[in-house]
């Protein structure tokens, strides 16, 4: 069975600068894999380039072994793709219910979107907050609203950017628990994030991208030693 997800050999040129450089990875179906690198390595022009907002110079993106790398978002979310983005976007002056029930309405489900964005709702623990507009909401908050809105595509495939970010410690836990589950249901959950505590506790591979180059990949607890990782991004300490 071929993976959800396999990047191959993927290299984007801007003008004379590499923002990638034959960079390749997989994420399975009901397994959190995990992207890390320091600011700037490429993780969010490699994104791009899996969702279809980047064509790459050379290499391809394939879903469920199929060649996606001509297709255009819209066509990729067909697919079972969906995607957060490392700066958050919602609707302000809607309500986080209303956030859920528009994206909702442009699924697969759309005839029971209402239902939809309830069922979501409750599963991210926002009932006390449905009725609140979006820009009233924390950081924290907001991100796991856009990850809910994310979820009403209905994926198979979930790219996550810095979905942690302006979290508290609770709150993070709760969202790793919540990626769990999200694997647990057999979706292929791709991971971008610097909380390392986060990624080295959910993730079940983890890949390392340094100058748009992966430089080391494997489960967490090898990650976590490996001499080249540490100096290129942990740091030597």
């Amino acid at each position: 069975m071929p993976s959800r997800l396999h990047v191959e050999d993927v290299t984007v040129v801007f003008g004379g600068n590499r923002a990638l450089d034959g960079a390749g990875l997989r994420a399975e179906r009901g397994a959190i894999t995990g992207l890390i690198g320091p600011n700037g390595a490429g993780k969010s022009t490699l994104f791009d380039v899996i969702c279809g907002l980047r064509g790459p110079t050379r290499g391809r993106v394939m879903i469920e072994g199929r060649d996606v790398t001509r297709l255009g978002p819209a066509r990729r979310a067909r697919h079972g793709l969906a995607r957060t983005f490392q700066r958050l976007e919602l609707f302000g002056r809607l309500s986080v219910r209303d956030n859920l029930l528009v994206a909702a309405e442009l699924g697969p489900d759309r005839r029971r979107a209402a239902r939809v964005a309830a069922e979501i709702i409750d599963r991210l623990g926002l009932g006390h907050l449905a009725d609140t507009s979006a820009d009233a909401l924390p950081t924290g908050t907001g991100r796991l609203v856009e990850v809910g809105r994310a979820l009403a595509a209905r994926p198979s495939l979930i790219l996550l950017d810095e979905p942690a970010a302006g979290q508290d410690p609770t709150e993070t836990e709760r969202f790793g628990t919540l990626l769990r589950s999200l694997a647990d249901d057999g979706t292929a959950v791709l991971l971008v994030e610097h909380d390392m505590g986060l990624v080295m506790t959910v993730c079940d591979e983890v890949f390392v991208l340094d100058l748009g180059r992966i430089i080391a990949s494997g489960p967490p607890a090898v990650i976590r030693d490996d001499p080249v990782v540490l100096a290129a991004y942990l740091g030597d300490a």
